[in-house]
């Protein structure tokens, strides 16, 4: 009964820290209406628009874990990059990107 509740624990344990350690991947409501897609793609995490008028378009790429995240993200409609950044807090994400880390613009997008 020790090496079942032992296994319970572990599992447990291990199904709470992939929940915990990867909370930027799912889909999620953009400042603009529409719904973008976030999930690994290698060692990063890829941002993909999944409706709107830009559907299909990858806008970003990620890497970081827990809340905090950092790399690049795209403005679909001028097509420029600039350096980003995310934080999740619960079903919120916190998207920033700048320009020479000064020039920021930031945008909440919601979990759906």
């Amino acid at each position: 009964m020790g090496k079942t509740l032992a296994a319970t624990a572990v599992f447990l344990m291990s199904a709470i820290s992939v929940l915990a350690a990867e909370p930027i991947e799912g889909s999620w409501k953009t400042q603009s209406g529409a719904t973008a897609e976030i999930g690994k793609c290698g060692s990063a995490y890829c941002v993909t628009l999944t409706t709107g008028k830009h559907a299909g378009k990858q806008i970003g790429r990620m890497s970081g874990s827990g809340d905090s995240y950092s790399g690049e993200i795209t403005d679909p409609e001028t097509d420029k990059t600039y350096s980003g950044s995310g934080a999740v807090t619960g079903n919120a994400l916190k998207m920033k990107g700048c320009v020479l880390k000064v020039l920021c613009k930031s945008q909440t997008w919601t979990r759906l």
